[in-house]
């Protein structure tokens, strides 16, 4: 207990995902988890498990033919885990128990849900708890009326059960089978709808949820929100037109994946037969992500927003300004930063595979560790065969994307900010 007061939030919270992961692999490689005559790597199970936890979608080894319904029950578990938080689940079996929140718990939760202040957090916890259970359990019966149709009572409720989950979690995973995804529902518009829905309210984020729930008027929204909102309808209506005019798809299946790019990672088409201009478009989308406090990955739609604003601010001259309020320079800071350091782990890992799988061409290795960034689980269909070695720099960019690059940034360098200032001198941009 003595070392974790010294230890920084960032660092705890780095850990306590790292330690589920690990004992996710070891769960996924017990007999009991894996279907019999079926053989799992330590590498596809650590995978599996990191792919899991951080609700991104891409797997080595099929779900449904891998594990048994303990092993995907433990996938759902590491799923619904790695949405929430870590530090939220584990606050709120220290709520179950009866027990007090401390200090220390309300600082973790304020630094994993990049909070300003620690005021009333715990009743924070309490409502993403409830929302996320309240989201879940409709999108269950939802997908119940549809999986009913095709398999039996009990195995539709899993399978729902299942989906949901992974679906308002951003997750991309199923199990269905046969590494098919939800490609035979392609046309199924209740289930594209419902799988729709709980992606995008999964990934708004749990303040903006519960302020439209409160406030219930745009007017009234904080400038957060009104930017959450505004920034998933335009990249949700931008994405449908640009995939349509791309890709030969329907508008239902254009729209799903302008949905599921955005860090859910589920497909209703192949994306081995799409061109290089609608894989274009979707690492795009899987880059800029969903947004603060979500449960889904990227750079996030308020960091686009602010880029944005900042560009024009400083070409017009004027101060950097939305909805009629001014956005402070801290902000713009961060969110250069993060755009740097997040292109930065792309790169470096597109450099990387490229190297290690030269037999796959450029735009699909640039898609897989896009969306590994992303943490959506879209991919072209090369995961499976990818070396150990690939499968391992995977899992780390899967990692560094659901937590963060700022935040994989600080555990290295923690120290209180030093008050000396050395003299100014200008630098030549441009």
């Amino acid at each position: 207990m003595k070392l974790l007061k010294k230890i920084s939030p960032g660092r705890i919270i780095v850990l306590g995902f790292f330690s589920v992961i690990v004992i996710g692999t070891i769960l996924l490689k017990l007999p009991i988890s894996i279907n019999e005559g079926v053989e799992l790597s330590i590498f596809d199970a650590l995978f599996t498990s990191t792919s899991a936890v951080c609700v991104t979608g891409l797997i080595a080894v099929d779900t449904a033919d891998t594990f048994t319904v303990f092993g995907r029950t433990v996938v759902a578990l590491l799923i619904q885990i790695g949405g929430l938080g870590v530090t939220s689940v584990g606050v709120g079996f220290i709520l179950l128990m009866g027990k007090k929140v401390g200090i220390k718990e309300r600082v973790l939760i304020k630094e994993s849900m990049n909070l300003d202040s620690m005021k009333g957090l715990v009743k924070l916890v309490k409502s993403v708890l409830l929302l996320t259970l309240s989201f879940e359990v409709v999108g269950v019966i939802l997908s119940y009326i549809v999986f009913s149709n095709d398999y039996s009572p009990l195995d539709a409720l899993g399978i729902s059960i299942f989906h949901s989950i992974a679906a308002f979690n951003n997750s991309g995973f199923d199990i269905l089978g046969g590494l098919k995804n939800l490609i035979p529902y392609q046309s199924n518009v209740l289930l594209n709808l419902t799988t729709c829905g709980l992606i995008i309210f999964g990934g708004l984020g749990f303040l903006v949820i519960k302020e439209i729930i409160n406030k219930r008027s745009f007017k009234k929204f904080s400038l957060h929100t009104k930017i959450v909102i505004t920034m998933t309808i335009i990249l949700l209506v931008v994405g449908t037109v640009f995939l349509k005019a791309t890709e030969d798809i329907t508008w239902l299946g254009a729209f799903f994946f302008s949905t599921s790019a955005r860090t859910a990672g589920f497909s209703t088409y192949s994306l081995g037969n799409f061109t290089d201009a609608g894989l274009f478009i979707l690492i795009i989308l899987m880059f800029i992500g969903a947004s603060p406090g979500s449960t889904g990955g990227g750079i996030k739609t308020t960091t686009l927003f602010t880029l944005f604003k900042s560009i024009y601010s400083t070409s017009t001259n004027k101060h950097c300004v939305a909805f009629k309020r001014k956005i402070p320079n801290s902000v713009i800071f961060k969110a250069f930063n993060l755009i740097v350091l997040a292109l930065t782990v792309v790169c470096l890992g597109t450099f990387a595979l490229s190297i290690i799988e030269p037999q796959y061409s450029f735009m699909q290795l640039l898609f897989e560790v896009t969306s590994a960034f992303g943490t959506v689980g879209l991919s072209t269909g090369i995961t499976p065969d990818l070396t150990d070695l690939s499968k391992v720099i995977v899992s780390l960019i899967m990692f560094i994307g659901r937590l963060g690059p700022m935040t994989m940034a600080s555990i290295w360098y923690f120290k209180e900010a030093s008050n000396a200032c050395y003299s100014e001198e200008t630098v030549i941009i441009g």
